[in-house]
């Protein structure tokens, strides 16, 4: 089944793809392309279109302009049936009268595939997804991580040529959720399988992706691999959604100098001209005990987090700054005085 999968791996481009219900715009223009073996992420805030734009894919709602194509070929007015799309829902949507392997065997038998051959590949997937002895079990029987990993099987059993992951942790527990991330990495690593994992949850698209799409009001704001979407955010929208994060807008006064709408002035790595509006984003992480651009502040919060504190601090002219700092010595108390820097190749501006 592995080689199976990476030769059927596909290319996938929207072009310009809308779809309103009402006055509301679900998708608005939207156009992307998903390399041959390459898990792309929709990222987003419920309502942000990511939902509607997996179901045009996968057929289940027809666009009102624009167009889907698999390897070049128009799919867009196919039925679902016929577009050799494989599909893990949040909710599994197992058959609860059947057992794990008839489960897994549904997609073959409704391609009419032999009773040899679709005990073999039901088996081999089975075994992919570490499920092996549990063939004749019934969904109720299965954990919740255990029927994500049946769900998963009956998905790529018949080697489908693009995978389609609708937020498919989304009722796992943290550590289960954490676990079921890595093991759909791998086994779409081992498949090459062409992939689109749909999530709210920005630390899971980060652990998941080779590139995220962030959307937002039925437009995708930018796509850009994991760490160009972390470091170097294209807007507001953006740098706020993905991580904590510091932002502040202001003026560069001279190239190489951010004055903010506050008066502060940072030095920072950018040779945008003298009079241009930018906004600047300050990871927590980034901050040291020292740097170019100094801050003293009061602390108004502090959190224990195991291997760092995360403190909020209300600095001079009035700007308040979210820090992390390596859990050393004693936890700052609100009302503590803490200097902290931040040097300007730490400074995103956009």
């Amino acid at each position: 089944m592995a080689s199976a999968g990476v030769e059927g791996s596909a290319e996938l481009r929207i072009d310009g793809v809308a779809k309103r219900f009402g006055e509301v715009a679900a998708l608005d223009g939207v156009s992307l392309q998903v390399a041959p073996g390459e898990l792309l992420t929709i990222l987003g805030p419920s309502g942000s279109g990511k939902t509607t734009l997996l179901k045009v894919v996968a057929g289940f709602e027809r666009p009102d302009a624009g167009s889907v194509k698999i390897d070049g070929m128009e799919i867009t007015a196919l039925p679902p049936a016929r577009r050799d799309i494989g599909m893990v829902f949040q909710n599994y949507a197992l058959f609860p009268h059947l057992t794990v392997e008839r489960n897994v065997a549904f997609p073959l038998e409704m391609r009419n595939v032999g009773k040899l051959e679709i005990a073999r590949r039901a088996a081999e997937a089975l075994a992919l997804v570490e499920l092996a002895g549990y063939e004749q079990r019934l969904p109720r029987q299965l954990s919740g991580g255990q029927q994500q990993r049946v769900a998963l099987a009956r998905a790529i059993v018949f080697n489908p040529r693009l995978l389609l992951l609708d937020e498919p942790f989304g009722a796992l527990d943290r550590k289960l959720r954490e676990t079921m991330q890595l093991e759909v990495r791998r086994l779409q690593r081992r498949l090459g399988l062409t992939t689109i994992f749909i999530t709210h949850d920005q630390e899971e698209a980060l652990v998941l992706s080779d590139r995220i799409a962030v959307m937002n009001k039925g437009t995708i704001q930018q796509i850009a691999t994991t760490t160009e979407i972390y470091e170097r955010p294209a807007n507001d929208f953006v740098a706020d959604f993905v991580g904590e994060s510091n932002i502040f807008h202001g003026t560069v006064s001279t190239p190489g100098t951010v004055t903010l709408d506050g008066g502060r002035m940072l030095k920072v790595n950018s040779d945008r001209p003298a009079g241009t509006k930018v906004g600047v984003l300050m990871r927590p992480e980034r901050f040291g005990t020292e740097g170019t651009n100094l801050f003293t502040g009061e602390v108004i919060e502090s959190v224990y987090l195991g291997t760092s504190f995360k403190l909020r601090l209300a600095c001079e002219g009035g700007l308040e700054l979210l820090v992390r700092q390596p859990a050393r010595g004693t936890l700052p108390a609100p009302g503590a005085r803490v200097a902290v820097g931040i040097e300007p190749e730490a400074i995103h501006v956009f």
